[in-house]
């Protein structure tokens, strides 16, 4: 599968960005604006802030907004999202609090801005959210497990916060189901030494719409790994970020997702490396098969002035099974300084791997056997990331489900 992309080492990082000039790597194809920048986005937690959307903005030209039902809030500022939100459980764990709390919590906002106008329309809405709460010091002995349930169809917003505090170790898992139409935001806030691993899988029915900003706060010497799987729904819009707020730092974000006939599925990611000596590494893939199957991939990575020492690196692969699909990848990487450790991304949109069947089928395995293994392989490596047994094996399941309906 071939690939579009750039690297930048130290050397060549250093000799191009001489005087700590701004260096914009746009994605293949597309030229870089001026004003473009990453670090110029506007965030806000005033909805008035946030145009009413019309489609032709930078961020949402590629996101149907009369399939967005409403969370964008076009009826104007005054407008709020008022259906009922999707319940929420939370399984006991060792150490691990669970809160319900009003929208006027302290530790609301500590760990996610909103940087659309749908997350600003959810934050304006919420009425209570749920805070989870890793203790300091606790190495939880089993994954803390958050099912969000959705039953209706009137559009909602719904806030949740992960704490982990200091030094404390742990698994989360968020998996949606159900019926809903939701604008979410998550944040996670981890502290200084933690070590925080979150899956949030989208197993939604086929008429939800879910548009979910996912942000982290990673303090120093904390450790962020961020693992999506989205397969459920009509259209799902999330927006994972990681942002460094101290040195030492670590964000893996990881990301699978599946497009049936009709689909959309977007995923528009942010790492944010505002200080130095933090490493990110970030890895989506997708399959679409079906008519009308939509996905898109947008990935910014932005190295402030500050960040001395980065080394980040961003990929997005897509593998097509089927005529009529439409993949969008757009990788983006700014570096505002020249004393990094390294960074660049790379993109592909393909079919199959014509040398990768040819050499199973030269040994042997009939086509279509071949194609699902070369399927099996391409989706494994993002499922193996998870590293809880029991949701790997409940992932590897829906795939193969999906492969029995696939046209090889």
């Amino acid at each position: 599968m071939g690939e579009e992309g750039e690297t930048l080492s130290t050397t060549v990082a250093q000799a191009s960005e001489a005087g700590h000039a701004r260096h914009a790597v746009p994605a293949a194809g597309e030229q870089a604006k001026a004003g473009s920048s990453r670090a110029d986005r506007r965030s806000s937690f005033e909805l008035a802030d946030f145009a009413v959307l019309t489609g032709r903005e930078e961020d949402w030209r590629f996101t149907p907004l009369d399939r967005l039902a409403g969370l964008h809030l076009p009826a104007g500022d005054a407008a709020r999202l008022t259906g009922a939100a999707p319940a929420v459980a939370v399984g006991a764990v060792d150490g691990v609090t669970v809160e319900t709390v009003s929208r006027d919590d302290a530790r609301l906002g500590a760990a996610l801005t909103p940087d659309d106008r749908v997350s600003a329309a959810a934050w304006a809405s919420f009425a209570e959210a749920t805070v989870v709460t890793i203790g300091s010091g606790v190495e939880a002995d089993a994954p803390v497990r958050i099912e969000v349930t959705g039953s209706g169809a009137e559009p909602a917003a719904q806030h949740l916060l992960v704490v982990a505090e200091p030094n404390s170790r742990a698994d989360v898992v968020i998996t949606h189901r159900g019926e809903a139409v939701v604008s979410q935001n998550v944040e996670f806030d981890v502290r200084e030494g933690a070590g925080l691993n979150v899956t949030s899988i989208q197993a939604w029915d086929g008429t939800t719409v879910h548009a979910s900003a996912q942000q982290a706060k990673v303090a120093k010497d904390a450790a962020f790994k961020h693992v999506t799987v989205t397969y459920g729904g009509s259209l799902v819009r999330l927006t994972p970020t990681a942002r460094f707020a101290g040195p030492g730092g670590e964000a893996e974000l990881y990301g699978l997702y599946f497009a049936d006939a009709g689909q959309h599925l977007e995923q528009r990611l942010f790492v944010d490396h505002a200080v130095p000596n933090c490493t990110s590494n970030v890895l989506y893939k997708g399959a679409l098969q079906g008519r009308d199957a939509r996905t898109v991939w947008v990935g910014d990575v932005l190295i402030r002035k500050d960040a001395e020492g980065t080394d980040s690196y961003e990929k997005n692969q897509n593998l097509v099974l089927s005529d009529g699909t439409r993949a969008d990848s757009v990788p983006n990487l700014e570096i505002e300084t020249g004393l990094i450790e390294g960074a660049g991304h790379a993109s592909s949109t393909a079919r199959f791997d014509d040398e990768q069947l040819f050499y199973l089928m030269a040994r042997g395995i009939p086509e279509k056997e071949a194609r699902e293994l070369v399927v099996r392989g391409f989706l494994h490596e993002i499922i193996q990331k998870v590293g809880i047994e029991d949701v790997e094996a409940g992932l590897i399941e829906v795939m193969e489900t999906e492969l029995q309906v696939a046209s090889l």
